[in-house]
């Protein structure tokens, strides 16, 4: 919803480079939901993964990071205030994590 709503709905109101800001939230926030939506599911399947800390905290971090990230890339190019581009580099640090905290289950 977010890219459609990038695509259609603000087009003619923020510039292209504001636009492609916006795909690039949209984009990192679909790809870490598809991620915590296969975690969730390895979660379910497997009594390792279930019980998992590293796995738990990636889906925490992904969680949080994907708020962080994509939320400020969002409010960056709903209001124009440049802050908010500032807090985007933490939000990808916290997807990162998410990522490390994967190489840290124990099979």
């Amino acid at each position: 919803m977010a890219g459609a709503f990038g695509a259609h709905g603000l087009r003619a109101v923020v510039s292209n480079a504001m636009l492609e800001v916006w795909q690039t939230a949209a984009h990192y926030q679909l790809a870490h939901a598809l991620a915590l939506l296969a975690l969730a599911l390895a979660m379910v399947v497997s009594p390792t993964m279930a019980v998992s800390k590293a796995a738990l905290w990636a889906a925490r971090l992904w969680l949080l990071g994907s708020l962080v990230f994509a939320g400020s890339l969002y409010s960056l190019v709903l209001t124009g205030i440049g802050l908010f581009g500032a807090i985007t580099p933490v939000g990808g640090v916290l997807l990162i994590a998410g990522w490390c905290s994967l190489l840290m289950i124990k099979q």
